[in-house]
Formats: structure tokens, C-alpha cells, sequence
């Protein structure tokens, strides 16, 4: 076996994110369906109910490098729960959604989230609770 002569002084690593125009353009070009009411817990009067985001990598070729292929759709989504935005992100979406379906303005929104891929597309769902 060799002897190692010399060692090396600087070692590197590789990160990979999300660029924010890709995540811009990712979320602009999704489908969203939200759904929920309003109703009174505890003596206020709140929303609840879901925004399903639903991003189709195959529509996505024109905008990204990338291939739109399940394992694209993997890394998208791992990338995804890992990106610190993505929680105000959705926030704000949902914010925009129950502004829609209620058509009155939240003073507070909360989400809790999931992503998952299945095959060449990544879903982000999110539970809504909202406060008026």
C-alpha cells in the first residue's frame, strides 16, 4: 500500500438549494385548489381547510434545465422541505387563497405542510387554519 506524501490543506463541498427564480417560476407555473369554510372554534371566528399545490414537471421544460422525470421530482421535493422560504411561501399563498374563498381578509393564517413526490410531479399540501 502507498504512503500518502502529502496531504491535501483545503477540502471542499458541494451544496445544492433552490435558486430563487427557479422556485419563483416553480410556484407560479403550479396548479392550486384550496377548499375549507369557515366556522367558530372556541367563540372566534376562523377558517379551516387545505391548499393543494400541485407542480407538474413535464409543464416546467420551456422555464428549467432539468429533466421532468420522478427522479427530478425526488430531488425537487427534498430540496423543497429544505428550503427556509417555503414555509412563508405557502403562508402567503394560503393568506391569498382564504382571502378568495371567503373573500374576507385573515388577520392571522397558520399552515402545517407536507411535500411528497409521485412520479414526475411534487405535491405540497398544506392544513389551513385562519383567524378574522
Amino acid at each position: 500500500m502507498a504512503r500518502a506524501q502529502r496531504i491535501a490543506m483545503f477540502e471542499r463541498e458541494v451544496r445544492e438549494r433552490l435558486s430563487r427564480a427557479a422556485l419563483d417560476a416553480i410556484l407560479d407555473r403550479a396548479e392550486v385548489i384550496s377548499e375549507g369554510q369557515r366556522a367558530e372554534r372556541s367563540g372566534k371566528d376562523s377558517y379551516l381547510g387545505s391548499t393543494m399545490v400541485t407542480v407538474d414537471l413535464d409543464s416546467l421544460g420551456p422555464v428549467v434545465r432539468e429533466p421532468g422525470d420522478a427522479g427530478t421530482a425526488q430531488r425537487l421535493a427534498a430540496l423543497l422541505r429544505a428550503d427556509p422560504t417555503i414555509k412563508a411561501r405557502m403562508d402567503a399563498l394560503a393568506c391569498r387563497e382564504v382571502l378568495r374563498v371567503t373573500s374576507t381578509r385573515p388577520k392571522g393564517v397558520r399552515t402545517e405542510i407536507q411535500i411528497r413526490a409521485q412520479g414526475s410531479r411534487v405535491f405540497i399540501d398544506a392544513d389551513v387554519e385562519a383567524s378574522f
